[in-house]
């Protein structure tokens, strides 16, 4: 229990305790905070008034400090701040640090070193293959071998709210044509990213093992995506320009501690995994967390995180098993979140099958694609310890029409 009255049901209640960086009409400058309830906690000011051995660990403009601290100061800083909000004691002190989130202006939580986003889900890689590859296996054969990803654009990775310009690109019409112009595909792909805090030397992989060791938590990501851009470019190098004008993410990140109680075992894999990716003799790091995409305010899918195959242990063991080196600060995504079922499906690409099916929405329009003005929200929740939610706030974007 907290003394700070929060519901116990509140997805940001004292299970959660997520990390963000927030400012205030009366104090702009961007600083740590951690979310509980509707409301914010101060971590500078409250650390230095009360826990100076923990002022640099929160120290600066974004989550970079936190991040590089690592695990036992991660875990220092949690139990540090749970006892003060669990304790009445510190209710009159802490008081004046706690700032409504409504009055807060969120920032991007971190500086994104790196960006990696994977391809982990079966049912989309499925879904997708069936569409492209009519009457072929819709799986690549390497698809069940190794989580698949691409390396995108840290310097476009842009914090929930961020409006979203339609992109420019070169495409081929159906029947050959081939143009420039503003995307006519543009899409969304509900997502988990993982932020690195710890980076490794060149060289050196991490195993699935130091998974903890080296992620903080979690975040939402939504994966902008022009369909029509991408589908011209991709052969034989994979994504390009149809995703790297602006990747989304939620300004709260959600620590692993947080999500014990979300832990699952992920689907049965299909085929023998070599040894660096082999977790079936591991303790399970799948997550039960429920993903709502709503467009214009209407909820349009509801995505599973629990059946994809891929985990993020093994997303950051294949990502380094040829050496590559970790930075504090890097952020890798799950890739499009869908589930079997239609209402289940991450992306419009998939909920009107390539166009085909238009998408009804309560007010009698529809969509195959993005409009200019269309606003986007994916949020989530987990179960938490004790029957508590876990909440992961929302990633949200609207669209712009493109610049001339």
């Amino acid at each position: 229990m907290t003394w700070t009255d929060v519901r116990a049901d509140h997805p940001f209640g004292i299970a959660t305790l997520p990390y963000g960086v927030f400012g205030t009409p009366d104090d702009p400058r961007p600083r740590t905070g951690v979310a509980i309830g509707d409301r914010i906690l101060d971590l500078t000011a409250a650390t230095r008034q009360l826990a100076p051995d923990l002022v640099a660990v929160v120290a600066g403009p974004s989550l970079d400090a936190l991040l590089a601290a690592g695990p036992a100061q991660w875990a220092s800083l949690r139990a540090t701040v749970t006892g003060w909000l669990t304790d009445p004691a510190w209710r009159g002190v802490l008081g004046p640090h706690l700032v409504p989130a409504a009055q807060a202006r969120m920032h991007l939580p971190f500086t994104v070193a790196d960006y990696v986003d994977f391809y982990a889900s079966e049912h989309h890689a499925t879904n997708l293959g069936r569409m492209f590859r009519p009457g072929q296996e819709p799986l690549t054969p390497n698809w069940r071998h190794l989580p698949i990803g691409y390396h995108g654009r840290a310097g476009t990775v842009v914090v929930s709210g961020t409006e979203v310009t339609r992109p420019h690109g070169q495409r081929r019409s159906p029947d050959g044509v081939i143009s420039f112009g503003p995307a006519q595909r543009l899409d969304i792909e509900a997502e988990l990213g993982f932020v690195v805090g710890p980076g490794s030397p060149l060289g050196q992989p991490v195993s699935m093992a130091e998974f903890d060791q080296h992620v903080l938590g979690v975040c939402l990501v939504n994966d902008w995506s022009a369909r029509d851009i991408q589908a011209w470019e991709y052969v034989p190098l994979g994504p390009f320009l149809g995703k790297s004008f602006a990747t989304s993410i939620s300004p709260w990140v959600v620590p692993l501690a947080a999500l014990g109680a979300a832990r699952v075992r992920p689907p049965e894999r299909a085929v023998p995994l070599l040894p660096y990716l082999d977790d079936t003799a591991s303790p399970p790091w799948g997550f039960d967390i429920h993903l709502e995409i709503s467009l214009n305010g209407h909820p349009v899918s509801h995505p599973e995180f629990a059946g994809m195959y891929w985990t993020g242990a093994q997303m950051l063991a294949h990502l380094t098993a040829n050496g590559a080196s970790l930075r504090t600060g890097d952020l890798f995504a799950s890739g499009t979140v869908s589930g079997e079922r239609p209402e289940q499906r991450g992306s419009l690409i998939e909920l009107s099958w390539g166009g085909q099916e238009p998408l009804k929405l309560p007010d009698g329009s529809t969509r195959t694609f993005l409009e200019d003005g269309d606003e986007v929200v994916i949020t989530a929740t987990a179960p938490g310890p004790g029957g508590a939610t876990i909440g992961f706030g929302e990633v949200r974007g609207r669209i712009r029409a493109a610049v001339d």
